[in-house]
């Protein structure tokens, strides 16, 4: 229970973190403006995105929108049904939706497009990315663990079924 309530507020605190960095960026820098944040390694760009990652789906607000809603429901219906028994699951889920509720919150109350900033210096066709964009790729790969691990329990636990069997 300890560990639900944690993962929701992390969840609550990357989501404020997110927007408040979004904030101060589009207030503080002009479009385009890139300045050094760890020299040689992270720079500060202000960009907007209509698309998703390397802009895919450009201008397609509304499929990014429903796609978006439908993964994070569909992500909460699988995590109330199996998460009681997962805490791992519970950090994933509550990683990607937060993100995606960042980003779901740019996309309608900024015209469709998405502030990013993070760009790799060392890694110029990296995508410019935001601390959503970070709490999804973190969730998604909590997310595959889990069914990493659930099928190693679930082989485990079939491979003693049919040994005792």
């Amino acid at each position: 229970m300890l560990s639900s309530i944690l993962a929701i507020v992390m969840g609550i605190v990357i989501l404020g973190a997110d927007q408040l960095t979004k904030y101060y960026i589009s207030a503080n820098f002009v479009y385009g403006e890139s300045v050094p944040f760890i020299k040689g390694f992270i720079d500060l760009q202000f960009i907007e995105n209509s698309g998703s990652a390397w802009g895919m789906l450009s201008g397609k607000t509304w499929i990014l929108l429903t796609i978006t809603v439908v993964v994070m429901l569909v992500l909460i219906t699988f995590m109330l049904k199996y998460g009681k028994n997962s805490k791992l699951l519970i950090w994933a889920v509550s990683l990607v939706v937060s993100g995606g509720i960042g980003n779901l919150i740019d996309r309608v109350f900024r015209g469709g497009k998405v502030v990013d900033f993070l760009h790799f210096e060392f890694f110029p066709s990296f995508p410019i990315f935001n601390i959503a964009d970070i709490a999804v790729v973190i969730g998604a790969g909590l997310l595959i663990l889990y069914f990493i691990v659930d099928t190693v329990k679930e082989s485990k636990k079939n491979k003693e079924k049919a040994q005792n069997g």
